[in-house]
């Protein structure tokens, strides 16, 4: 066999190596985060586990290996990667934030080496083999995710075997990875000697395009719930977009190779205004008066969707700046440590812009700082856009035009072949997978309603439960629901979306309620019948925001006014006064959600002032045992006086902390 035909060789088992890790990374850190804020959701605090965010410091222990990693080190590293990530999909909460958190600790060491196992080879085509591999972890994670409704199939479905298979593929190819590197060997001496601050700034720009990544790209329905945007639009968008740049990449890299520094840092301007324009846009600015609320969500122009249109199609260049980074790190001369120092503070940028990601919804229950978050989501995206384009003004003017030269890298056209095929299955299957309800003919006019606080998604006992809260609606087969605590597509959450998972699962009508911009939990409406004039507003909130949705539906020819909300701790009065003043003098109403109040506080005397409590329609003497306390009820569905209560039900249900309510009307 020819050099040159096992260099080619060597460079497609590395990519396809780099391309796993990456992915691997992505899902470990995903589930590690999550895992942290699910103990502070069961106890609405700060929990003790928030300490195991000390391995995301793991590049520190770089400082203590001058010399670098031998390696079968780094090898080794690996392979405790492939161990995390295969075992944390089986364990509980705990234990798999535990094992998430290993696996993004190693490969925060074994990154910043295999830059370094590249610069020592004075590889020509590094950054475009790190740049291939993101691109190639990024679209099969987007893939992952489509065809699971928003939730990743490897970690969390039925597929867990593929992920798997993916181990044991990185295992084997782990096992010609770093040949001949000895811990010893060292840079060119021929190059300069760079400063630890343009190490610092590269680390900074490499670490802003993970979590760029992390924080939106890897699953699109992320954007999606930005804006109330059109989640197919935006996924066929971006999948399209990734797609022709990897046919550039492959085909014209002297397009992007005649572009100079100036050029570079413009595109990153414009792709990060436009990034943090398609936020800000969607932000609210809530009234600070009690009396302006409820607060309807302003309408918004059709012009306010060109800033996310400029954003997907500018993108590419988060991929460019990785490229460059890696190249830079490839062809400066620097020490180990002063890598380790540098992503060492990269690190605590990640920390610091998850902190700030989660602050951004759950500042009430943070003291001091958190109230500073408070409708600043925008401004999380401008730090790290800042952050990346700052990195992109150190790369080097010629390294641009040598690291995208044609033939520079010898690319195969399997990279844009592969690159493209999982960006068209992922837009086939994401059209496949939408719901395409089928409008059902009642035997007689009824309606079966629920009302359901799945606390995003994790039961009593703080463990994971999408597919256990799915069979339980499932079962009750109800006509309408009203999801609370909905709201996941957030990195507190994993970024995955159960009002889709839902309502691609049992093939329903949905509207999301407020958009995630707005620093709410989320409600959520389900409909076996189309959903008419959905909007949403606010109530005033000293706290955490709080939202209704207020929509109709028409069964039967009977059209009735749909509320769901979700007040705040407590229920304060404020919040239900708005509520019942947006009802106001509204006919057929169906007013359900998590209330927080309980049949003895004045919000429920007020309320069944004008509305009937339909439990107690159903059960006049309120002595139905049920599994609860009737005087502990919270979550309640209240009527127009006058309906007809067929049936109405509490479950206790561990698949939560709230049991359900599920009650059947006829008229």
């Amino acid at each position: 066999m020819s050099e040159r035909s096992q260099s080619g060789r060597q460079r497609i088992f590395e990519i396809a190596l780099y391309s796993i890790l990456i992915l691997f990374f992505f899902q470990l850190i995903v589930d590690f985060i999550e895992g942290i804020y699910a103990f502070g959701l069961l106890g609405t605090s700060i929990p003790t586990e928030l300490i195991s965010v000390l391995l995301l410091f793991s590049p520190l222990l770089m400082l203590f290996f001058p010399r670098g990693l031998s390696g079968r080190v780094l090898v080794g590293l690996g392979y405790i990667i492939l161990l995390s990530r295969s075992f944390e999909v089986l364990f509980d909460t705990r234990l798999r934030m535990i094992a998430a958190g290993v696996g993004v600790a190693c490969f925060l060491i074994l990154f910043p080496s295999m830059i370094w196992y590249q610069a020592r080879r004075a590889e020509k085509s590094g950054g475009l083999i790190f740049g291939m591999s993101l691109t190639i972890a990024l679209v099969t994670q987007i893939m992952f995710r489509v065809v699971n409704s928003g939730l990743d199939i490897t970690t969390d479905g039925s597929f867990r075997w593929l992920g798997w298979i993916l181990v044991l593929i990185a295992g084997i190819l782990l096992l010609r990875a770093f040949p001949k590197l000895e811990s010893g060997s060292q840079q060119s001496d021929t190059k300069t000697k760079t400063g630890f601050d343009k190490v610092t700034d590269l680390a900074l720009g490499v670490m802003a395009v993970f979590i760029l990544l992390y924080f939106a790209y890897i699953a699109p329905n992320v954007i999606a719930r930005w804006i109330e945007g059109s989640y197919l639009l935006i996924l066929a968008v971006l999948m399209i977009v990734i797609g022709l740049f990897s046919l550039v990449l492959v085909l014209r890299p002297q397009w992007i190779a005649s572009l100079n520094r100036n050029a570079i840092i413009l595109w990153n301007v414009l792709f990060v205004v436009s990034l943090v324009l398609t936020i800000y846009l969607h932000q609210i600015n809530f009234p600070s008066q009690p009396a302006a609320y409820p607060f309807y969500a302003p309408q918004v122009s059709a012009l306010f969707f060109v800033p996310m249109l400029a954003m997907l199609i500018l993108f590419p260049i988060v991929l460019i700046d990785f490229i460059l980074f890696c190249q830079e790190f490839i062809n400066i001369k620097h020490s180990y440590r002063s890598l380790g120092g540098g992503f060492s503070i990269a690190s605590l940028f990640l920390l610091i812009m998850v902190f700030a990601h989660v602050f951004t919804t759950v500042y009430d229950y943070i003291p001091v700082v958190g109230p500073f978050f408070r409708d600043k989501f925008w401004l999380v995206y401008l730090a790290v856009g800042v952050v990346l384009t700052f990195s992109a003004t150190v790369v080097n003017r010629e390294d641009i035009k040598s690291t995208f030269s044609p033939g520079s890298g010898g690319l195969s056209y399997k990279f844009a072949g592969f690159v493209n095929f999982i960006s068209f299955i992922t837009i086939a299957l994401a059209l496949l997978l939408s719901p395409d309800p089928d409008i059902p003919t009642q035997p007689q006019p009824e309606l079966k309603i629920l009302t359901y606080n799945i606390q995003q998604g994790y039961s009593a006992e703080g463990l994971k439960n999408y597919s256990g809260q799915l069979e339980e609606i499932r079962e009750i087969n109800a006509d309408l629901i009203g999801l609370q605590e909905s709201d996941t597509n957030r990195i507190a959450n994993g970024n995955a979306d159960i009002v889709r998972y839902f309502a691609d699962k049992l093939n329903l009508y949905s509207y999301f309620g407020p958009k995630t911009v707005t620093g709410t939990f989320g409600v959520a409406l389900l409909s076996k019948y189309p959903i008419e004039n959905p909007r949403t507003f606010y109530m005033y909130s000293e706290g955490e925001q709080t939202a209704t949705i207020e929509a109709q539906i028409t069964v039967e020819g009977k059209t009735f006014n749909v509320y769901v909300t979700h007040l705040g701790n407590g229920g304060p009065m404020i919040q239900q006064q708005a509520i019942l003043e947006a009802v106001d003098g509204k006919d057929d109403v169906i007013l359900i959600g998590d209330f927080n109040f309980r049949p003895d506080s004045e919000q429920y005397s007020l309320t069944t002032q004008t509305l009937d409590d339909a439990w107690l329609v159903r059960w006049p003497g309120g002595a139905a045992d049920q599994g609860i306390d009737p005087l502990d009820r919270i979550d309640h569905t209240f009527l127009t006086p006058g309906a007809t209560v067929n049936e109405s039900t509490y479950n206790p249900d561990p698949a939560s902390d709230h049991p359900y309510m599920w009650t059947v009307i006829s008229w």
